[in-house]
Parts: C-alpha cells; structure tokens; sequence
C-alpha cells in the first residue's frame, strides 16, 4: 500500500530516533533499526515555492487552506474542520493579570467540536489514499466522535475502541455515527494494547497506530492558524493540554515550519503545558528533571488527556526545557474551578481537558512563570458539553417559580442575595 508522490510535498517517512528512510505506507515505528517512532518528510523547498501568506489566505476556511503542508496526494475529505476562534480573553486576562490573553477555541471545531477532527480529517485522508476500507482508533472519547462522524462521511466502515467507563455524552457522540463501538473493560492504555492486536490481525486503518505519523500532523494546524490569526505574527508563550504529548510537538512543528517557509518572522516562544494530578507522567518527571516517562494508572476526571504511558511524553518534555516553558498538574478540583473560570470571564464552556489549561494557567501566573506583558495563547481543545458530569455537582440549579410576578421577585433577590449582580464591572 504505497503511493506515488508526485503532487505531494510529502516525500516519505523517517525514524525520528535514527533517520532511517521508509515509503510512505501504513507503518508507525522503525521497524528496520530502532523502534523509533516515523514521522512525515517534507520537501521544504517545494512548499516554499508553491505558498505565501496571499495563497493561504484565499485557500478554504478549513485546515485544508495549509494542504502543501499535511501528508495528503489528492481530494482531502473537508468537512469543515479548522479555523477556529482564536479569542482575545481581555475578561480572563484583566482576572489574571495578563495584558494580552489569547484562547484558541477547538471546543467548537467541526464536525465533533474537539481538535480530533483535525487529526482524524488527515488520518482518514490518507487512509483512503492506502486503499484501507475499514477505520478505526484506540479514544478517550473525543477521538472516536471524530473517528465515526468522518468515516460516516467519507463512506468508510468504522470500528472504534474506548475505555468502559467514558462519559456519556462521548458515548452517545459517538454511537450516532452507527459505527460499531467497543466499550472495553479497561484504560486508555489498556485499550492502545488490544487495538495494536487488532490491527495486525485485521489489517485496519487505525488513525493512531499504522496511520498515527499522518493523523498526528494534523494537530500542526493549530500551529498555523495561531500564527495567521494574529496577524502572521507568533506569540510570546503557549499554554496547552499534555495527554500523548502529540499535540504539543506538533504545534511547535507548526511553528517551525512556517520560520522555515519564510512565512513568519522567528523570534522565542515558550511552550508550557497542562496535566491533571490524578494523570501527570509527563508533568512528574519534568519535575524531576527526567527524560523518561514513568507510567501511572490514571485516576482523574479528566479522562480525554488521561493517558499513563504518553508516547510523545519525552519530546514534550524536551520541548518545554528547550524553550523556556514548563510543564505544571493541577487536582481535579481546579481543573472544575478552571471550567467555570473561562465559562463565568469570556462565555466559553469547555470541557475537562480545557478546564486543566485554564487552571494550570492559572497556576503559572501565580507561580511567576508567565510574564504578564507577554503575548500569551491558552488551547482549549473540546467542548464542555461532552462532560457534564465532571460540573453537575458543582454549579448552580434553576430557580423554579410560579408564572407570576410576585413569584419572580422574590426569586430574582434571592439570586441576588446569593450571587451579587453580573452586571457589576470585571
């Protein structure tokens, strides 16, 4: 199942440990030398001269407006997905006391309202260009929306796997698609193992382990989009969730390679990121001082970064150290205080994974490591309404009232004895 590459800007694979050359098939790890992860290899020289910020600009207002720069040969399946807000939280800054706040909002990306429709639109892509007819995904939930949603469009059969214990709303964003959906008694990583089974007996197309080089350069178009959407210009400092470590490298590659294009003047960015407690390997051993990764079994609510053995764990590591960031955990508790902090400033409600970058921003801020003058981009990668749980307890409920006036003043001082008035300043 390999390709020809002639109208591609893509060249092949490589072992990001040892540099050794692969075709550009169905395969994840240098199986010849090392057992290195591969990742995707460009012809820079080709894309430097086929773009410029005016071809980009009158390209589609998807990820597809950056395809001289994703591992694709010919018609992507665009359902949409990309150019998301990037929001300027000048509330949430003022609260924090930042002068120049910036929240890149994937919680409501297209079609599943995560930033895994970027991934699974590459993954899936390139997975018709091979030729594979069934699709699939080892999911903490967001993943398998998107995963079904898309093979549901592209016409592809699809078989998803996730941990039993998901939130519902997952679950059901999922089984809407009608794809055929294992709910396995057992964690993320635990499923990651059975699927790897999966796919050398079946022979699938699974977007994150024989597809994972393509799917994983999608995420760069986060990467991208920041950097246009202000003003082909890069931020000062990022802050984003750290689950597979995945989309952290990938945005700096993002980064990178619009320095390397000519696209965008280069200049430092600090890169930081977000881990909960209860799932924090990659954050305990950056405070150690490693650059290895120690597993853990996760137990935390936020279950769509919850990975215990991350396999891009050492580059996220290698990255903050490298560019001056860090990597910081916070308890379940500010993870939901982080949720109803972004909600209550600047009227985006995401889920856990966001709620953990707003409280680990949080946190920085109040630990000194972000400079307040800089230019600083928080990435919230889902949308709250996937998990409604992890609140439910926590937030308010309804006043219920009589169809009266009466009924409603006396309710509205209430409100107002317990909550003081919105209207009031920031």
């Amino acid at each position: 199942m390999t390709a020809t590459l002639s109208r591609s800007t893509f060249t092949g694979l490589r072992c990001k440990e040892c540099g050794h050359p692969y075709e550009a098939g169905a395969r994840h790890v240098c199986e010849d030398v090392c057992f290195g992860p591969l990742e995707v290899v460009y012809d820079y020289d080709a894309i430097r001269s086929r773009v410029s910020r005016a071809t980009i600009e009158a390209g589609p207002t998807s990820i597809w407006r950056y395809r001289e720069f994703l591992p694709v040969e010919g018609e992507p399946i665009d359902v949409g997905t990309g150019f998301t807000p990037l929001l300027k939280a000048d509330r949430l800054a003022r609260r924090l006391g930042l002068s120049s706040l910036y929240i890149k909002n994937d919680g409501v990306n297209m079609p599943t309202l995560s930033f895994k429709d970027r991934v699974v639109s590459v993954a899936l892509t390139r997975a018709r260009e091979l030729g594979f007819t069934t699709v699939s995904c080892a999911s903490t939930g967001n993943l398998a929306n998107s995963t079904a949603a898309i093979a549901a469009h592209a016409g592809l059969e699809c078989c998803v796997f996730i941990p039993s214990d998901l939130e519902l709303g997952k679950v059901l964003g999922t089984l809407v698609y009608n794809p055929t959906l294992m709910a396995v008694k057992g964690n993320y990583d635990q499923v990651n193992r059975l699927c790897s089974e999966v796919a050398n007996t079946y022979g699938w197309g699974f977007v994150n382990i024989n597809l994972r080089p393509y799917y994983s350069e999608g995420s760069k178009t986060l990467g991208y989009e920041v950097i246009e959407q202000l003003g082909w210009q890069l931020p000062d400092h990022i802050v984003a969730p750290l689950a597979s470590g995945s989309l952290f490298t990938k945005i700096r590659k993002g980064f990178d390679e619009f320095i390397k294009v000519g696209l965008v003047e280069e200049k430092p960015v600090r890169f930081s990121g977000a881990q909960a407690e209860g799932c924090s390997p990659i954050a305990q051993a950056f405070a150690a001082g490693r650059d290895f990764i120690t597993p853990v079994k996760p137990n935390t609510i936020a279950k769509s970064i919850a990975i215990g053995n991350p396999a891009d764990g050492p580059y996220a590591i290698d990255i903050a150290n490298r560019t001056g960031g860090t990597i910081a955990a916070v308890t379940d508790e500010e993870i939901i205080d982080g949720i109803k902090l972004l909600a209550e400033m600047e009227g985006v409600f995401t889920e856990t994974a966001g709620g953990t970058t707003i409280a680990v921003l949080k946190k920085l801020v109040e630990q000194g490591k972000i400079d307040p003058s800089e230019t600083t981009v928080a990435y919230i990668t889902g949308n709250g309404l996937k998990t409604t749980e992890a609140i439910a307890s926590s937030i308010g409920a309804p006043y219920t009232i009589e169809p009266q006036l009466a009924s409603f003043n006396a309710a509205w001082a209430q409100s107002q004895a317990s909550h003081g008035s919105k209207a009031a300043p920031a």
